[in-house]
């Protein structure tokens, strides 16, 4: 935890601060309120130790002002007036606990406790009123598709672990939501969760987001600043987009893997870090590998536990599933009457490829709630879905489109392909196609599709 003393007399906050130390706290110590407060609006602390009298300054007088400006950051007041209405006074104030002088390495543990589970229920009820005001109902980690039931089985079995995980997949796919359940069923589950988006930044800036930097250590730092691995201590750091990581940044990102190392930019202390890694990205890794993009080593490190999220178009099963489960949160949202679809709306959705997946798919569904006439979904109610997925190209890369001048055999012919083109399996290939793996076998052999 990051915690600040302010407090008067310096043998407090020496003393303090070192018994802090010991047990891996992070500690600045002020000996004015002007001072904490300025500290408080540059970082963010997760704890305030703040003195009832400061010299000529009351804590009680400054305490408002910190919840003023960091109304969610826990105030506990150091007191050598331990009576009950300095107690109260405190409480009142805003104060979460008081502790007595002289206190004990003990009891000083033991407010920091106190303080920490105070602050784990307010991230738990802020938790509670972004999910109240979302936009998107709650992730469906149910499947009836074998190939997303194994990867999820996969994922959920590798979560109580500390071992990096790496999830790819197109854009859409729900990456970054599984990533947060794999967190919250881990043993980490009441630790931060941190995300960096790594193509958002320049170089200089997505490495000092990632690993912060001291004063000085480029233009614009003006202050020492602490990185999203700091932030997760004891938690997951979840690295969105990994294949857009600089090849300058990569070396480091290893190291932090490899020996739970790293320096801040422009600092030479080292600093231990006690995080958990998931990746994800929309790229191929392993091309990105072989064209010098991408660190061997890293993506080795990285692929401890690998998996690729199915987009929507392989997970036809699961269609109707989230399709319905987006028209009945935003027909309550909207206060709409609507409840499913008209059999031509359906049938659109299932001709369509949705290449931007759940994403897609949730917004498409949320305008035709919002404009249908009806209590059913109609087709003219979806935007605009061109019919089918990719174009369908025979042998002779001729176009293969229902009533095109192509005989039976030639249609099936680039049915099949296109089909084997995103299955996995064979096996999967078949159940879409609707026949057996020895019909499919026979027929790939005598259409000479490999």
């Amino acid at each position: 935890m990051d915690i600040l003393i302010v407090d008067d007399d310096k043998s407090v906050r020496e003393s303090t601060r070192m018994a802090l130390e010991l047990d891996d706290h992070y500690v600045e110590a002020v000996a004015q309120g002007g001072a904490a407060l300025t500290r408080l609006k540059e970082d963010p602390f997760g704890l305030v130790l703040l003195d009832l009298n400061l010299g000529d300054e009351c804590g009680l007088d400054l305490l408002p002002k910190i919840q003023k400006q960091n109304p969610r950051v826990p105030v506990v007041m150091f007191t050598a007036e331990a009576t009950i209405n300095t107690a109260v006074k405190a409480i009142q104030a805003g104060a979460i606990d008081y502790l007595e002088k002289p206190f004990t390495p003990s009891q000083l543990r033991g407010v920091v406790a106190r303080a920490a589970q105070w602050q784990t229920l307010q991230e738990k009820i802020v938790a509670l009123e972004v999910e109240l005001s979302t936009q998107s109902p709650p992730p469906l980690f149910e499947t009836k598709d074998s190939c997303m039931g194994e990867v999820l089985d996969l994922l959920f079995r590798a979560a109580p672990t500390m071992a990096s995980i790496l999830i790819l997949g197109e854009s859409g796919t729900g990456k970054s939501l599984v990533a947060r359940e794999i967190h919250r069923r881990s043993h980490l589950a009441k630790k931060p969760f941190v995300t960096i988006s790594c193509p958002s930044l320049s170089k200089e800036l997505l490495e000092s987001e990632l690993f912060g930097h001291v004063k000085g250590s480029f233009t614009g730092a003006v202050r020492d600043k602490w990185g999203k691995v700091h932030e997760a201590h004891g938690g997951t750091l979840f690295l969105d987009e990994i294949g857009e990581l600089p090849l300058d940044i990569q070396p480091k990102l290893l190291r932090l893997l490899q020996e739970r190392e790293y320096e801040r930019l422009g600092d030479t202390k080292t600093y231990q870090a006690e995080v958990r890694v998931i990746a994800a990205t929309n790229r191929d890794l392993r091309e990105s590998v072989a064209r010098g993009e991408f660190r061997e080593d890293l993506f080795y490190r990285l692929n401890v536990i690998s998996v690729k999220m199915p987009s929507l178009r392989e997970r036809p099963r699961d269609l109707r599933t989230f399709a319905e489960k987006f028209v009945s949160f935003f027909a309550g949202q909207t206060r709409r009457d609507v409840d499913g679809f008209e059999e031509a709306a359906w049938q659109r959705l299932l001709e369509y490829s949705w290449p931007g997946n759940l994403r897609e798919l949730r917004n498409a569904i949320e305008r035709a709630v919002i404009l249908t006439r009806g209590k059913k979904l109609e087709e003219r109610d979806l935007p605009e879905l061109p019919r089918g997925g990719p174009p369908l190209t025979t042998s002779s890369d001729e176009v293969a489109t229902i009533g095109a001048a192509l005989s039976l055999e030639d249609l099936e012919a680039a049915h099949i392909r296109s089909v084997l083109g995103w299955t996995k399996t064979l096996q999967e290939a078949a159940e879409v196609l609707g026949i057996d793996q020895a019909t499919l076998y026979r027929k790939r052999k005598k259409l000479s599709l490999g």
